[in-house]
């Protein structure tokens, strides 16, 4: 695939994924520059997780999905949306903000085993249950993509990572499904823990009726 010169980069301490919303306050003059220009032309920007040890290579695109708000000294808050990974090939000073030569990745071509993913809906399903005590709609779930669904929930930053930078969806997926599981056991674990803590770590029995 053929390299994109001059693309904007948005270093940030956080993930992006494709199809998720993260909201963003602009507000130093290079970024400022830098998101006037994707909303004169309509163009996307690529966030990079910016990590203690260093930037990473492979970041996520985005579009700006929505302004929320302009200020007068051209600060802006804005959601924007996920769309596709790439990776930097090289990195540009010339522009007046962060940018690079990047190629866009693709994913490779693979059928996705149907019963790993039925298994990653099921777990996700009771993640969602176990969080918010109501149960998801099966059919939304049975459409979402595991970029989809992880979009939805917070992971650590290195797992999220880990998911943009694989090509395949089978190893997402493999991936969510031990994310989803270990998920829920803490939360059944911290449930369990509540429970204890509400009782004072006693037991609560009622005791029998006195014998007439």
């Amino acid at each position: 695939m053929a390299l994109e010169r001059d693309f904007p980069l948005f270093p940030l301490p956080l993930v992006a994924l494709p199809s998720e919303l993260v909201p963003l306050h602009i507000f130093e003059e290079r970024y400022k520059t830098m998101m006037a220009r994707c909303l004169e032309h309509e163009e996307e920007f690529g966030i990079v997780w910016l990590a203690d040890d260093g930037l990473r290579e492979v970041g996520c695109a985005c579009e700006i999905a929505e302004v929320l708000e302009r200020f007068p000294d051209g600060r802006l808050n804005i959601v924007a949306r996920g769309t596709r990974p790439f990776r930097i090939e090289a990195r540009q000073d010339d522009l007046v903000y962060p940018a690079g030569s990047v190629e866009f990745v693709a994913d490779d071509p693979e059928d996705v085993d149907a019963g790993l993913l039925e298994e990653v809906h099921e777990a996700y399903a009771r993640l969602v249950e176990q969080a918010t005590d109501r149960e998801p709609q099966r059919d939304e779930i049975a459409r979402m993509s595991a970029y989809e669904l992880a979009s939805t929930v917070e992971f650590g930053l290195q797992s999220k990572q880990s998911l943009l930078e694989l090509r395949s969806e089978t190893e997402r997926l493999r991936v969510l499904l031990r994310l989803f599981s270990s998920a829920v056991q803490r939360l059944q674990a911290l449930e369990r823990a509540q429970e204890r803590a509400r009782s004072n770590g006693k037991i609560r029995f009622t005791p029998p009726p006195p014998t007439p």
